[in-house]
């Protein structure tokens, strides 16, 4: 019984729980995150970012325990999202709609692949270096190359592509397709996923706007998730609107949450 149980047992049972918990960092992250974002729009601030979020987490009181745990649940979170683009999970195909999606992987995999990076720097400058692991360094260095004008018009198309890809996926409640949940739990997954994949979306096209005019104008300026909520808290009512955001935010932290619990991975079709 013992030989049959061990033959049976293939990557795929280890992988599964490696890519809930990538689900569920990226939630810790974007809750974190919306706790930035709410509290800079009562003091009328900008919020942070995406490193703000890992930096809190990482030099947290907790930090010897969640920072290692942080870095292995964002690197089965890479890994998945590349199981998905390379062999097709989920079925996109290759027609180029479907093409452009798996490239979107790609892209979330690279981005998060950064943050793990991050987030390995900031960890190991606090634990095993004198420096004093600002991280500073590695983030600057790793996206020095996106002022470059031609670059950044690339990445406005791109950014442009994801934010309408997340809008029309809750619009047409496409992530239905990959959950597996209760009609009742079902319910407070739609609420979730459509706010919060709806505020992402908006974001992706604020920065590929900023991206767009950083490109246009050739002035080797950066556009990232900082860049974006400082252009939202200009706005008219950006107060309200900064913390709208925030609020999404907020909702796509408990979708991720639900995909770590709830969502298919069905890496048996890799």
């Amino acid at each position: 019984m013992a030989d049959t149980m061990t033959a049976d047992t293939t990557w795929h049972d280890w992988f599964k729980p490696f890519a809930r918990l990538g689900y569920g960092a990226r939630g810790l992250v974007y809750l974190v995150l919306a706790f930035f974002i709410v509290s800079a729009a009562l003091t009328t601030g900008s919020g942070g970012d995406s490193k703000d979020a890992i930096r809190f987490i990482t030099q947290s009181t907790a930090s010897a325990i969640m920072a290692p745990l942080l870095i292995v649940s964002l690197a089965g979170y890479c890994l998945w999202r590349l199981v998905q683009a390379v062999f097709d999970t989920d079925d996109h195909g290759i027609h180029p709609f479907g093409l452009a999606v798996r490239a979107g992987l790609i892209g979330s995999a690279a981005s998060y692949a950064f943050l793990m990076a991050y987030a390995f720097s900031l960890w190991w400058g606090g634990n095993f270096s004198s420096g004093g692991g600002s991280g500073g360094g590695f983030a600057e260095t790793a996206a020095s190359f996106i002022g470059a004008g031609p670059v950044s018009l690339a990445l406005s198309a791109i950014f442009a592509i994801v934010g309408g890809a997340h809008i029309w996926k809750a619009i047409s409640r496409k992530y239905r397709d990959h959950i597996k949940a209760s009609p009742m739990v079902g319910k407070w997954i739609d609420l979730a996923a459509i706010g919060g994949l709806c505020a992402r979306g908006v974001i992706f096209l604020v920065i590929a706007f900023l991206l767009l005019r950083h490109g246009l104008q050739a002035d080797g300026g950066r556009a990232g998730l900082g860049d974006a909520l400082d252009f939202i808290a200009g706005l008219p009512f950006g107060v309200w609107l900064l913390a709208a955001t925030g609020a999404g935010f907020f909702l796509f932290s408990v979708y991720s949450f639900a995909e770590a619990i709830w969502r298919r991975i069905n890496v048996e079709n890799a």
